[in-house]
């Protein structure tokens, strides 16, 4: 009986690992393809699924096997339709859970952010267009290539003069790696998101799209308005000012972020903190 025990137990903690880990993947395969035109395509795949077995219970046959030729052609296709998607999820998979950046200069972390800081009040003071994408654990060897290699120090004097109208190399994004401006005048993917604001523009569809496809970190400046917006993970945080971009910018250069969480649950905890002391000072 002591045996038979131990069997059932050792069966029912297999059990619920099996369960658990198929919870998780379905969770993050969910959280990858929400908010895409995978989740749309999926929701297609699920219907189609539904009618196949209505189709076989009602022994319809002539339906069920059309059904059925599309489900095992249909593989391939999707391969194809979800291929952006498959990719985000391969990287994702690659990627370790903690966030750690490699800088070659540690001792520089202060004055890279305090340079990007200044750059970015200067341009949107002056409504000059800008984006920056910092890049982290996911090379952009890709886009580096599209642009013009500039391989120097992070400056505000640099990113400024790069990104004056009518300069050669003013139109498209500036890329970061640590303490360097790897490339400039790059080309971005554009963001698949049906479901972002019209008045978006194409600088920062485009700061979106890098980040639907990478860890990579969006900062946009707007010609229009002068406001400042930072893309992560497909999603886009608008108007924020110098004092919160600062503390999101410290906590990328950081050798390594001890707590959990993306940039974007940190920011907005930290909006609400300043909300808070403003309503009591309204009080």
């Amino acid at each position: 009986m002591n045996i038979l025990s131990e069997i059932f137990n050792i069966i029912s903690i297999r059990d619920i690992i099996d369960i658990t880990i198929i919870a998780l993947i379905t969770y993050y395969a969910f959280k990858l393809i929400r908010d895409t035109r995978a989740e749309q395509l999926s929701k297609g795949i699920l219907v189609i699924l539904v009618l196949t077995k209505i189709s076989e219970w009602f022994k319809l046959y002539t339906i069920n096997w059309v059904l059925n030729n599309i489900m095992t052609w249909g593989f391939v296709a999707i391969l194809v339709v979800f291929q952006p998607e498959l990719r985000r999820g391969l990287e994702f998979i690659g990627r370790s859970s903690s966030i750690r950046n490699n800088m070659s200069v540690k001792n520089n972390v202060p004055e890279v952010v305090t340079e990007i800081c200044e750059a970015v009040a200067s341009l949107s003071r002056q409504k000059i267009g800008a984006l920056i994408i910092i890049e982290k654990k996911t090379g952009l060897n890709e886009i580096v290539e599209t642009g013009t290699k500039v391989d120097g120090v992070v400056s505000s004097g640099l990113l400024i003069n790069i990104f004056i109208p009518n300069t050669p190399l003013h139109d498209g994004a500036v890329i970061l790696k640590g303490n360097r401006v790897v490339a400039a005048a790059c080309f971005l993917p554009l963001s698949d998101n049906e479901n972002l604001a019209k008045d978006l523009g194409t600088r920062h569809r485009a700061g979106i799209g890098i980040t639907e496809r990478s860890d990579a970190l969006a900062l946009m400046v707007s010609e229009e308005t002068g406001s400042i917006s930072i893309a992560e993970n497909g999603v886009i945080s608008r108007y924020l000012d110098l004092p919160t971009l600062e503390k999101i910018l410290q906590e990328i250069y950081m050798p390594v972020i001890e707590t959990s969480g993306s940039f974007f649950s940190k920011w907005r905890n930290l909006d609400e903190e300043i909300h808070n002391e403003e309503s009591k000072e309204q009080k």
